[in-house]
């Protein structure tokens, strides 16, 4: 059981090592389609959506998601799931409350920091690494350029109009946490405090959802 918190936090942040990723050749048509994808991103600088995540091990979870860019995130998981994940000045905080164990992660040491940046590039410190047309969708995956030993980060997008709505974290074992979001409200502005993660330890309740 204590080994549970990492077992679940790691699949998901990818912090991990495996071989050095090689970028994919780019066609005209994929030039075209990630510059269409880097607007978008760009221009997605809050949301709110519901949740559904699946682990390596075929475990479901679904809850709130909140993202407020830049390096802002919060997943709220619906009980019975003990589970909270906050990203918020610099780092990613993963609570289990039933454990009553914390993991801190530098967020520019996970892919969803490549997710969360102020300016989304899909070039120079990020490489490119597949683009695959599902029909009606686009999916491109991406490394950090210096630094792909922490994992890669697929997003998955409906085409016609672009729309975000699933993003997945392989490790160098194969093993995909895969997160697709629903009920997606663009913009808003949210609570400071919801990308802050207050320890229940030292104020004798649990962390609140906002």
């Amino acid at each position: 059981m204590k080994r549970r918190l990492l077992l679940s936090v790691l699949p998901l942040l990818a912090v991990v090592r495996q071989t050095r990723a090689q970028a994919v050749r780019p066609s005209d048509r994929d030039r075209a389609d990630l510059a269409r994808i880097e607007a978008y991103l760009n221009s997605v600088h809050s949301l709110k959506a519901q949740f559904l995540q699946v682990a390596p091990n075929g475990a479901v979870s679904r809850g709130t998601a909140w993202l407020d860019r830049p390096g802002r995130m919060r997943f709220q998981y619906d009980p019975p799931s003990p589970l909270l994940l906050v990203a918020g000045h610099g780092l990613v905080v993963f609570h289990d409350a039933q454990l009553n164990q914390t993991s801190n992660i530098p967020l520019s040491r996970t892919p969803l920091g490549i997710l969360l940046a102020d300016q989304i590039n899909l070039s120079g410190d990020v490489t490119v690494t597949a683009i695959q047309r599902p029909p009606g969708q686009i999916q491109v995956t991406v490394v950090r350029t210096a630094t792909p030993n922490e994992g890669s980060l697929t997003l998955s997008f409906n085409d016609n109009p672009l729309v975000l709505r699933q993003w997945s974290v392989v490790d160098a074992q194969r093993q995909e946490t895969r997160v697709t979001l629903y009920n997606v409200e663009l913009g808003g502005h949210f609570d400071s405090k919801l990308f802050e993660f207050v320890d229940p330890r030292f104020f004798g309740g649990p962390s609140s959802g906002g």
